[in-house]
């Protein structure tokens, strides 16, 4: 094994040397040459012994203002990213073939340039008569945004060094290609230099880089996992291609609340912002119906209404379907479960389907209750109170495990003429006036307080 590499540094003046001396050459001082130990020894030479320079430190106290934000005027797309898009920060929206995630970020460029803004959007996919057809269907053909169609990298960064936007949007990642790396475009070496380039240009030279990203038949941005972990903001768009509501989802933000969602309709006009989504959710909710039941959820800082859909038949196969839809199918199967093991309420020989309204995806623990609730009242063809929302966390042994912001739960349940909430026993709730709550300890008291069995 080779030596480590040492040095001998004069304490007076700093100078190197290659051995040691008792007299420093460079100043003539005594006694100050000491040996140094190399910065690193790592495999072979490491970083040897050249040092770099020290990088400021502060305190974990030190005031410091709140990044600046720029408002694009769609308050749905501005909820998702934090309150605004902050200067240098690089966003990636991916989302499934069609979903709409062009006509947003093109609305989006549109609002940005509308409000002073300087927006640069740089189509890889498209040509530039078809953006150009497509902000005429829009109504964003009078928008100020400069338009470019293009995939080599290196005329891409030239561009924008050269008119320093204050906005760009790349479509899509996958497509851009680096003349320095031997590989096809959409490979995992292109996207993955592409987007480090692009995200070390935002950050260097203050521009707001949104980079679109395909998806995976699962429903993950294509390519290695380092972008995400690159980029500060990933949104995912989703929706249901049968409905025309569509979801804007903050897996990850550096800026602000992860989880939070904006919510559109897909219009002929392009995406309208929905204000109110509890509302617009429950919208086609007619009269009482054996099988439905309204879930209190919370998405990021926004509480939302949804409606939990079951239907339960009995089955002429083998093995029972499970069909599930905007709902995690191993929560489900675990309430099953549940309810068979503690409840004493068989769902063998039976075929469950499950289904939140409008396409709305909910992954929060609190939803179970309202599962349970729903499955019920389709094995019983008994219907839930119109009036009623339900949420609750149900564990293993039965029991019903509190929630967080049960309040905000209820107040916008209020708001939308609910009177009545069956929530779990230990839940602390305050300031919900006139309106009647149901506190229950167990899935079996809930099983016989509402359905009259245990």
């Amino acid at each position: 094994m080779a030596r480590p590499i040492t040095a001998f540094t004069c304490t007076a003046c700093g100078a190197s040397h290659r051995k040691w001396s008792g007299r420093c050459d460079a100043c003539g001082a005594w006694n100050t040459v000491v040996e140094e130990a190399p910065l690193s020894q790592g495999p072979g030479r490491g970083l040897g012994t050249l040092k770099g320079k020290s990088i400021p430190l502060s305190g974990l106290d030190t005031q410091e203002a709140p990044p600046a934000r720029t408002v694009s005027g769609m308050a749905e797309f501005d909820r998702v990213l934090g309150g605004g898009l902050v200067p240098g920060s690089a966003v990636l929206v991916g989302g499934d073939p069609g979903i709409g995630k062009s006509t947003l970020l093109l609305q989006a460029a549109a609002a940005f340039a509308r409000a002073g803004q300087q927006a640069i959007y740089v189509s890889g996919e498209e040509a530039g008569a078809q953006v150009r057809l497509r902000a005429q269907r829009l109504g964003l053909g009078d928008a100020p945004v400069r338009l470019g169609a293009e995939t080599a990298l290196r005329d891409i960064l030239t561009t924008l060094d050269a008119e320093r936007p204050d906005v760009a949007v790349i479509d899509s990642v996958q497509t851009l290609w680096s003349d320095r790396i031997e590989a096809a475009p959409g490979s995992v070496a292109q996207v993955r230099a592409s987007a480090h380039e692009l995200v070390t240009f935002a950050k260097r030279r203050g521009t707001s880089v949104i980079l679109v990203g395909h998806v995976t038949k699962e429903g993950q941005i294509a390519g290695p996992r380092v972008v995400e972990h690159m980029v500060d903001t990933v949104l995912y768009f989703e929706g249901e291609r049968g409905h025309q509501f569509r979801i804007l989802r903050a897996h990850k933000n550096r800026f602000g609340p992860a989880d939070e969602i904006g919510v559109f309709e897909m219009t002929g006009g392009g995406l309208a912002e929905v204000a109110n989504p509890s509302a617009l959710f429950l919208s086609e909710r007619g009269e009482a119906s054996a099988g439905s039941a309204v879930f209190a959820g919370i998405e990021g800082t926004r509480p939302v209404l949804t409606e939990v859909q079951a239907l339960v038949a009995p089955s002429t196969l083998a093995s029972p379907r499970r069909t599930v839809v905007g709902l995690d199918g191993g929560r489900v199967s675990t309430i099953l479960a549940v309810l068979e093991a503690r409840c004493a309420i068989p769902f063998a020989g039976l075929d469950v389907f499950l289904n939140v309204a409008g396409g709305m995806r909910v992954s929060e623990p609190a939803a179970d209750l309202a599962i349970a609730a729903a499955l019920l009242s389709a094995r019983e063809d008994a219907a839930l109170p119109a009036d009623c929302v339900l949420f609750g966390e149900i564990s293993l042994s039965g029991a019903l495990r509190p929630v967080a912001q049960a309040e905000n739960r209820l107040k916008e349940a209020q708001k939308l003429g609910f009177s009545r909430a069956i929530l779990p026993a230990a839940t602390k709730v305050e300031g919900v006036a006139g309106m009647r709550i149901d506190r229950i300890a167990d899935l079996t008291s809930f099983v016989g307080e509402t359905f009259g069995a245990g």
